[in-house]
């Protein structure tokens, strides 16, 4: 297993680059971009959107004039009946759109259109802010076959250069499986996975994000609802880079531990957020506002972290009407329209 190592955080990061601010950060993008462009355009528009979102929690910071969350949504919640059949995602994207999301996350595929999405996102003005791993679920990193993991590193790297095809700048992946080994094991395998992967991620502008799941790894799947993120936060520190990060999911692991000390145990190293509810009394995942979670509390760690940017719904979809519903139920639970000084000034 790879030593846990000091946690370079955003400032140190910033430091390292010969930048002292977000904002600073962004004009060093600015510059990567330009200097380095790529034949498709992939590293440059990766770098970007990294500039964009970093010169806009700059300003937000001081200023606090926008929301703090921008709601993005799982591609495969939009089902609608209507659309084009030339490029359908036209009017799944708009329906999004005008169901008030900002954002959408496709899963990674051989298979996928990304010429029709990122027409579809021109024409409609819906960002594809991220991705989904495809594959990890059937394709484990951390599985005992070395040809598997073979084909998982494989379509590691296939997935973060399909994202930033798509103009998006993160990777949202499952790492491994618990039952595949040992603890040992299964960390081991999960680490190099990534950590080989980092180079590329770097080079493309795309971040790296860990989503939390029950996938028996870095908690205890049998154990009681008090723990505490701080295994799954030393295991991104292990890896020493600001490519490597986490997509926390609010609602997957309240069966296991407090949300908001999750929130607060993670901090910097959560680069977005997924949304889903859970109920412990009925111990099943719910809508957003349909279980126990306590939302205020998870709105103050928010505020907390100084934490600023996309949360994905991740619940069952449908129609128009459906969608909707959900943007409702996530402003309901987070108030992602309210700015980041309102967020503070609700637990003060």
């Amino acid at each position: 297993m790879q030593p846990v190592r000091p946690t370079r955080n955003r400032r140190e990061f910033l430091r390292q680059l010969g930048v002292a601010t977000a904002s600073g950060y962004a004009a060093y993008l600015a510059h990567q971009m330009n200097a380095a462009p790529t034949g498709n355009g992939s590293i440059g528009r990766g770098r970007a959107v990294w500039a964009e979102e970093l010169a806009s929690a700059a300003t937000n910071a001081t200023e606090n004039e926008t929301g703090y969350l921008k709601q993005s949504l799982k591609a495969g919640m939009i089902r609608i009946k209507d659309s084009d059949a030339k490029n359908p995602w036209v009017a799944k994207f708009r329906a999004a759109l005008d169901a008030g999301f900002v954002g959408v996350e496709p899963n990674t595929s051989p298979g996928l259109d990304v010429d029709a999405m990122v027409a579809a996102s021109k024409e409609t003005g819906l960002t594809i802010d991220g991705t989904v791993g495809g594959y990890h679920w059937a394709t484990t990193h951390t599985s005992p076959d070395e040809a598997t993991r073979k084909k998982a590193q494989q379509l590691l790297e296939q997935s973060l250069q399909q994202t930033a095809d798509l103009g998006a700048n993160t990777f949202l992946i499952v790492p491994g499986h618990g039952k595949d080994g040992t603890a040992e094991e299964v960390r081991s395998r999960a680490f190099d996975a990534l950590n080989r992967a980092i180079p590329l991620a770097e080079e493309l502008g795309v971040k790296i994000l860990i989503e939390n799941v029950w996938n028996h790894f870095l908690y205890d799947h049998a154990g009681d609802s008090n723990q505490s993120a701080q295994a799954l936060a030393d295991f991104v520190d292990s890896f020493d880079s600001p490519w490597i990060g986490v997509q926390f999911d609010l609602g997957n692991h309240w069966k296991y531990g407090d949300v908001a000390e999750w929130v607060k145990t993670l901090g910097h190293r959560i680069g977005k957020l997924d949304i889903k509810g859970f109920s412990r009394e009925q111990g099943r995942f719910t809508d957003v506002t349909e279980g126990d979670i306590d939302w205020a509390s998870v709105r103050r760690a928010l505020g907390e972290i100084n934490f600023q940017g996309y949360v994905a719904a991740e619940v069952g979809g449908g129609d128009a009407d459906r969608l909707r519903k959900i943007n409702g139920q996530i402003e309901s639970a987070l108030h992602c329209s309210h700015t980041l000084r309102q967020i503070k000034a609700e637990s003060a």
